[in-house]
């Protein structure tokens, strides 16, 4: 099957998810489309992966938990290495570490390879392991023999990948394997390639092992320029690296982060009194809207000054607009010029001490009517 001239990403994965619907290639769950998709036959495919010279080399795999690559698992697990599987949609950190039970027959490493096994049976992998990945495999829509691939479009294997090359897992010597069927590997457009996508060393299909040759480079890491307010907000471990990056002295601009005027500085205004403030539950604001550029600090020190915090967050680089100050309730509201700056704020106080206490940080949020016992509709609150 070949694309028609002129297409885009999204022209060949519709005609890759129509062509296997159509023709019933496709196994559950259906309907395939804006999914990888799993198709009759994975588990066959995947029985080239252990054959591979990249496999018996491996100790450390990394294998995505899409259904199509549930027998890779396995494999992974057969052959006593260590398998990592990315947290889904990223929400919760990057990997997961699979530990079957000792003693673990087949028929338990085949459940630990399950969606169900990976939660049951995974502990997570920080960004401080010191990990090494030695082989990836990625979930694909399409590939082309040369190595080029195309994903469901949503951008989590490329981000993946870019998230272990800047914590150091992977280099650019890293094999990458996808497994699809036969009908999935076709013609690509290297037009249609970005700097930030994945390409792949080696196609597995149910009849076929392809090694591509592929010269492309891979990503050399997070292209914070792609990345939204809104995926920072959904994924702490982005965070975490952002802050880190930020720290090494790299652009970290993200793509939605409104430039502030030459010469502008973010600075401490007024700080309102309590006086000035009627006393709420820890950790909300009376007012008729918070922007989603608040940042709630709570469980400081009981004795903490307001002096002291202005300090402390000047020297992480965190100095909001304005703060207003909830002394009693032992936090603060830190106000910041828009949703980036605010999120480059809860970056930097990632593990924020104010003498003996661990702050809690959150981006604050709206309360309604029906919200928290005891709470005004209307007032923010930190988020959960």
């Amino acid at each position: 099957m070949e694309p028609r001239a002129g297409v885009s990403k999204q022209d060949i994965r519709e005609q890759i998810w129509d062509y296997m619907e159509a023709r019933n290639l496709a196994d559950f769950p259906r309907p395939v489309h804006h999914r990888i998709p799993n198709f009759k036959g994975a588990s066959r495919a995947a029985e080239h992966f252990p054959r591979l010279q990249a496999f018996k080399m491996a100790r450390t795999i990394k294998v995505n938990p899409d259904a199509p690559q549930k027998n890779a698992r396995f494999l992974v697990l057969n052959s006593k290495k260590t398998l990592l599987v990315p947290t889904p949609r990223l929400r919760t950190g990057l990997f997961n570490k699979i530990t079957p039970p000792p003693g673990a027959t087949k028929d338990v490493l085949r459940k630990c390879a399950t969606s169900q096994g990976v939660k049951n049976y995974s502990t997570p992998v920080g960004l401080d392991s010191r990990v090494l990945v030695d082989l990836v495999v990625v979930g694909s829509v399409a590939v082309s023999e040369k190595g080029w691939r195309i994903g469901k479009g949503e951008g989590y294997a490329d981000l993946e990948y870019a998230m272990m090359v800047s914590m150091g897992a992977v280099s650019q010597g890293t094999p990458v394997v996808t497994i699809v069927h036969d009908c999935q590997v076709v013609d690509i457009p290297e037009t249609l390639l970005e700097d930030h996508d994945l390409t792949v060393d080696y196609i597995l299909t149910p009849t076929r092992v392809i090694t591509t040759g592929c010269e492309r480079p891979k990503p050399t890491g997070i292209v914070w320029s792609k990345i939204s307010c809104e995926m920072m907000g959904k994924m702490p471990v982005l965070r975490s690296l952002h802050c880190r990056e930020e720290q090494a002295g790299k652009d970290v601009t993200l793509r939605d982060k409104r430039q502030s005027p030459p010469g502008a500085r973010a600075a401490l205004s007024t700080v309102r009194s309590p006086r000035e403030l009627p006393l709420l539950e820890s950790g909300s604001l009376q007012g008729d809207d918070v922007p989603s550029s608040t940042v709630y600090v709570g469980n400081l020190p009981r004795d903490a000054r307001v002096s002291e915090l202005k300090r402390a967050l000047s020297a992480r680089g965190a100095a909001p607009s304005r703060l207003t100050w909830q002394g009693p309730q032992r936090g603060a509201f830190l106000h910041y010029r828009d949703p980036a700056e605010a999120w480059q704020a809860i970056s930097r106080l990632q593990g924020f001490c104010l003498g003996a206490n661990t702050a809690r940080v959150a981006l604050a949020r709206h309360q309604g009517a029906s919200g928290l016992a005891g709470g005004r509709a209307g007032e923010p609150h930190p988020d959960p």
